[in-house]
């Protein structure tokens, strides 16, 4: 080949890579995530090392529950960057939907020392904070449930979370193990592990080194210190060491052999199986998932409601459980039987974060389908108990784009006004490029150019201020395609 034929397939690859890019990211924001990674992919097959593609291409991973994949490619933009923020906030979104909650919050920090004026650091450190805390909980609080997640029809990287009032763990006042047989017994078997993490912080050649996934060991070490001194802090103050070896007594002078298993123990199981359950579905295992949670319903079912008041409670999170698994495994139908008892369950007992949860994934299932009228039934139910400008923002943007997909353009249009409304209400730019995204396209149906222009520089702002390079670039072309309609 000529030299001359070399730079002309140099310039050709110039200039097909940002249009894969930008295709990558459009069809990211369209929610066409399987075609953005293809598109993706081929962009990364021109430039193996363009850091902003991995992002990219993570976040669509994510979007598919692909978990591990998206990981992979958030790592791999900082192994050539450790500095790149855009890197370390997808890492720690990826850690977070994987339960990861203490790691996810050693990356978020991270992000916000480098871009400390990047709000979204800040809210998932926020975020983060808040699930260590629920995931610690308080035996009077416990609620066995699991909320519903809207993942594959979300236009960005947060997921279904409902607001809630956000404390920081550092303004407990915890009542610290006075000595180490206290701590020892307090962590159990956990107080070995807890003895060798402390040796291995003694060794400071040791904890220079990296581990695959490319944290320091040190920091690794840390987060785990961190996280088993704050449950010990936790279980003492809840159940101090000399109130447990007074129970212990009086249950073993009580009853020598129970023949039902006591209260506590019946939550510890129920509390231990749900994380099990939930941790096979975050990890692509959708069918044992489902057959633990086969396993643990027949259990349930065996129990009476006098000895076990919470029993349609829990029968509903099961029913959500097996719901979420068996639309994994593409039974809708049988997912969709599911979800409709635990929302019956949710109306029994007056449950309304149940009867939420069922109407979410309710609503998921149908859109995923393509039954969006039905989607949208079930959802609208929900607006009512929406809490919070987050949950409304995404809410509104999910019916906006269903009513966008039946080609009702004015109703689209209107909620994505409302999302929009919400997401300025928050201050949240990602959320204000989707639901401006949402609004101009309705606009541009109903021949409103002059409104649809207006909504995609708005999303272009927000994308600018963003930083995000991809989204910028997407927007751009759908802009400059609107404005050939601007009367001249």
């Amino acid at each position: 080949m000529s030299n001359t034929d070399g730079d002309n397939d140099g310039q050709k690859s110039k200039g097909v890579f940002p249009t894969l890019v930008a295709n990558g990211e459009w069809l990211y924001l369209k929610g066409e995530y399987a075609k953005a990674i293809e598109s993706f992919t081929e962009a990364l097959a021109l430039k193996p090392d363009d850091k902003n593609c991995f992002v990219g291409r993570s976040k669509c991973y994510l979007m598919m529950g692909q978990t591990e994949n998206a990981l992979r490619d958030a790592e791999t933009s900082l192994k050539m960057d450790k500095t790149f923020f855009k890197g370390l906030y997808q890492k720690a979104e990826v850690l977070y939907y994987m339960a990861e909650f203490e790691f996810a919050l050693v990356f978020y920090h991270r992000g916000q020392k480098l871009r400390p004026q990047i709000q979204e650091f800040r809210l998932g450190i926020q975020k983060a904070q808040e699930a260590i805390e629920n995931s610690l909980g308080t035996p009077s609080s416990v609620k066995l449930e699991l909320k519903g997640d809207l993942s594959f029809f979300k236009k960005d990287e947060e997921r279904v979370q409902p607001i809630a009032a956000i404390q920081n763990l550092k303004e407990k006042k915890w009542q610290t193990p006075k000595n180490e047989k206290t701590t020892k017994q307090l962590l159990g078997e956990f107080y070995s592990d807890k003895k060798y993490l402390e040796n291995v912080m003694k060794d400071k050649e040791l904890v220079k080194g990296r581990t695959k996934r490319g944290e320091r060991l040190q920091d690794v070490v840390e987060t785990c210190l961190t996280y088993l001194d704050t449950c010990t802090e936790f279980w003492n103050q809840e159940n101090p060491v000399c109130t447990q070896d007074r129970n212990r007594k009086l249950t073993q002078q009580r009853c020598s052999k129970p023949p039902h298993r006591p209260p506590s123990e019946r939550a510890e199981f129920l509390l231990k199986s749900l994380d099990d359950i939930d941790a096979e579905l975050t990890f692509g295992n959708a069918e044992g998932s489902l057959k633990k949670a086969e396993e643990v319903m027949m259990i349930v079912q065996k129990w009476s409601e006098q000895e076990f008041p919470n029993k349609k409670e829990v029968l509903g999170s099961l029913h959500c459980c097996i719901g979420n698994a068996l639309v994994d495994l593409g039974d809708m139908d049988q997912a969709l039987e599911h979800h409709q008892k635990d929302l019956e369950l949710a109306k029994q007992c007056k449950l309304p974060e149940a009867k939420s949860r069922a109407l979410d994934n309710i609503g998921r299932v149908y859109a995923q389908i393509g039954e969006y009228e039905r989607a949208i039934e079930f959802w609208e139910k929900k607006i009512p108990s929406v809490r919070g400008g987050l949950e409304k923002t995404w809410l509104f943007h999910e019916i906006g784009w269903c009513y966008l997909e039946l080609n009702r353009h004015r109703e689209a249009r209107d909620y994505g006004i409302r999302s929009v409304a919400a997401a300025d209400e928050i201050a949240d730019d990602k959320w204000q490029i989707n639901a401006n995204v949402l609004v101009a396209q309705s606009e541009l149906k109903l021949g409103n150019f002059e409104s649809c222009v207006f909504h995609f520089e708005k999303a272009l702002t927000h994308a600018k201020l963003q930083e995000d390079d991809s989204a910028m670039n997407a927007i751009q072309k759908a802009l400059d395609d609107a404005k050939q309609y601007l009367p001249q």
